[in-house]
């Protein structure tokens, strides 16, 4: 079982992914590389004057491997409650994770299908922390937010799913901030 599945490969996806594994937490990502970043160019990423979207996943994806998610090409096809976690289906395989990032952008048919809450205009109902209505199962980006689609705004929200994630594993709310002293403990970061 690992602890945090994340199903997409987008700037919320691999935020998540890269604060739950740089956090020690085990963590893998779901991912078919079908992101909308593909198609798109950040002009208006804070600290990053510019940027090809696909060369902008492909620096995203080596920095959140480096920090020890597992990521993996692999189609999700459902996820559901256990009890204990959820049980994650691919088109290769099924895993058990005690927590479950929700990432594929405008696609809300997982969430529908795990039971989760939806908003009166069609999107998946998540408090601030980006926990949806089943404990433990989390939505980002598109998902939460009506024609709000933007990087930056959903790379936030995985990051808040992390974050919320790692204060329930810790007991305590959690802030992951680092220092310069940080990367030198951390050359590879």
């Amino acid at each position: 079982m690992v602890d945090v599945a994340v199903v997409g490969g987008g700037p919320a996806g691999l935020s998540a992914a890269l604060f739950t594994a740089k956090n020690d937490l085990d963590t893998v990502l779901f991912d078919t590389d079908e992101t909308w970043m593909h198609k798109a160019h950040l002009f208006n990423y804070l600290g990053i004057r510019s940027i090809d979207g696909g060369e902008f996943v492909d620096l995203a994806r080596g920095q959140t491997e480096d920090r020890g998610a597992d990521l993996r090409e692999e189609e999700v096809e459902a996820v559901e409650e256990t009890g204990e976690g959820f049980t994650v289906t691919t088109d290769e395989d099924e895993y058990e994770a005690t927590y479950v990032v929700l990432a594929t952008g405008a696609d809300r048919s997982l969430a529908e299908d795990a039971g989760c809450a939806f908003s009166e205009d069609d999107t998946v109902e998540a408090d601030l922390g980006m926990e949806t209505s089943v404990e433990g199962l989390y939505a980002t980006g598109a998902m939460v937010r009506a024609e709000e689609w933007q990087a930056v705004i959903s790379a936030g929200d995985g990051a808040a799913a992390a974050l919320n994630i790692l204060s329930t594993e810790k007991g305590e709310h959690y802030h992951d901030f680092d220092v310069p002293d940080d990367t030198v403990r951390n050359p590879g970061a």
